[in-house]
């Protein structure tokens, strides 16, 4: 599988989108993700759509509800996954799913086993009970599957050494307790050592996110010594706005890129997989 954020530490770090599978609609959801490898996007977060999230702010509710009222299931969205994933050259999809409202009545060794099969390069499962951790990781690691770990700036060490070590994708550093959408009330640079101690306790990149609106607040994540910044709310704000005013879907994300620094650069041969 492909590495995530590969080369991007420091004062050019990677970004990660964070976007709903079935807000936009799959139609057009297709050419936004295409858009996002164009622009050397590293990461697309894509979430199976799941209602009354405890970690969501309003902007992503209403995009989960969205996708929701549409109809957007888990096979349609692992459909999805495999007749993208293909097309990209940079771009590495991590899928994230709830284990309640989507990977428990699945059956958490099928689940693992249909995200791989799809071909996604990693796996986020949202609010995994803590029991169920080591039986996630073996079954992610018999089918090949990297699995993102997520902790908080403020979690234990323990708690943030076990991130460290056990992800296999990448390192979701959560900036600050709360909903999505909220920002670390001392900045983004405050969590060097947070990232420090990520660092010493494990190979996985670092991916902070939270709050993130522009291309200052990626700036910081990377002095920070992060590899990449995670973007959620901002982005399905993007999305939001196209439908509320009738603008081009594409024009107006691209548009959004580019106020987070991204544009357009050759991309790789091949899918690098």
């Amino acid at each position: 599988m492909a590495e995530f954020f590969s080369g991007r530490r420091g004062a050019a770090p990677g970004l990660a989108v964070f976007l709903t599978a079935g807000d936009p609609p799959a139609d057009r959801l297709t050419g936004l993700v295409e858009l996002l490898d164009e622009r050397g996007v590293d990461c697309l977060e894509l979430a199976v759509p799941f209602p009354d999230s405890v970690t969501d702010g309003p902007v992503l509710r209403r995009a989960a509800r969205r996708a929701l009222d549409r109809g957007t299931d888990v096979d349609e969205v692992l459909a999805f996954v495999a007749r993208v994933r293909p097309r990209l050259r940079r771009t590495r999809i991590a899928l994230l799913a709830d284990w309640r409202h989507t990977v428990r009545p699945v059956g958490e060794r099928t689940f693992v086993r249909q995200v791989a099969d799809a071909g996604a390069d990693g796996l986020l499962v949202h609010a995994l009970p803590p029991r169920l951790r080591a039986a996630h990781l073996a079954h992610a690691a018999d089918v090949g599957l990297p699995v993102v770990t997520t902790c908080y700036a403020t979690s234990s060490a323990a708690v943030r050494a076990a991130a460290a070590r056990d992800a296999g994708a990448y390192v979701y550093l959560v900036a600050t307790h709360g909903r999505s959408g909220t920002a670390p009330e001392r900045g983004y640079g405050a969590l060097r050592a947070a990232v420090d101690g990520l660092r010493a306790a494990g190979s996985a990149p670092i991916a902070v996110g939270f709050g993130v609106r522009d291309a200052a607040d990626v700036r910081q994540i990377g002095a920070a010594g992060a590899d990449a910044a995670v973007v959620g709310t901002a982005a399905a704000l993007a999305v939001e706005r196209t439908e509320r005013t009738g603008q081009d879907l594409l024009a107006g994300f691209d548009t959004f890129l580019r106020s987070m620094a991204i544009v357009s650069r050759p991309a790789q041969k091949g899918t690098d997989r």
